[in-house]
């Protein structure tokens, strides 16, 4: 671990491979696991405000679990989180064939909204909890990730540099370049 700014860092970030690969995992953490996708508060209202816009892209099981539950939920842990169809599939989770995709970044990438996805979504398989004085940026290991490690170790990218675009939106250029640096330092 080390420190950058206000974060604390996990070295396994910048020593770790992770490239998606939706053609062996068919966007299994969208379906799978117990949780919604984590959302921060100013999350929470993008979300109320952009749902009329992004509901045409949904499932009817995703509108009905949004319009029963609500646009997200509150965890058992007391963190906002995105709603989930019979405590599975996101509500926002839609389908190219049997590849779980985000209903959300679909609208996104037709210009219907300006707000990509989560980036709790958008940072995996990066992690960030936020404390009082600081935000731990952790390494989040899930099996169903298996092909993901494999084919970033194949094309040798490690996981800041996947999820670079994610990184910059939340914690800025001025950061990310700072942990470039950190990841140069290492590898000497």
């Amino acid at each position: 671990m080390f420190q950058l700014n206000k974060t604390i860092v996990s070295e396994e970030i910048l020593e770790k491979e992770f490239v998606c690969n939706l053609s062996a995992c068919k966007g299994a953490c969208c379906v799978d696991g117990d949780a919604g996708a984590p959302l921060d508060e100013a999350e929470t209202k993008i979300l109320q405000e952009i749902y009329p816009k992004v509901k045409p892209f949904l499932r009817p099981e995703g509108i009905q679990a949004i319009e029963a539950q609500g646009t997200f939920v509150t965890g058992e842990d007391g963190e906002f989180e995105t709603t989930l169809i019979e405590g599975r599939d996101c509500a926002y989770v839609i389908f190219d064939k049997q590849t779980a995709l985000c209903g959300i970044e679909q609208a996104y990438n037709q210009g219907i909204i300006d707000w990509k996805k989560p980036v709790s979504c958008h940072l995996y398989p990066v992690r960030v909890k936020d404390y009082s004085d600081f935000a731990a940026v952790n390494y989040h290991k899930w099996h169903i990730c298996s092909d993901a490690c494999s084919l970033g170790k194949e094309l040798e990218v490690p996981i800041y540099k996947f999820v670079k675009e994610a990184l910059v939106r939340k914690f800025g250029q001025q950061w990310y370049e700072e942990l470039e640096k950190v990841a140069q330092d290492l590898k000497k």
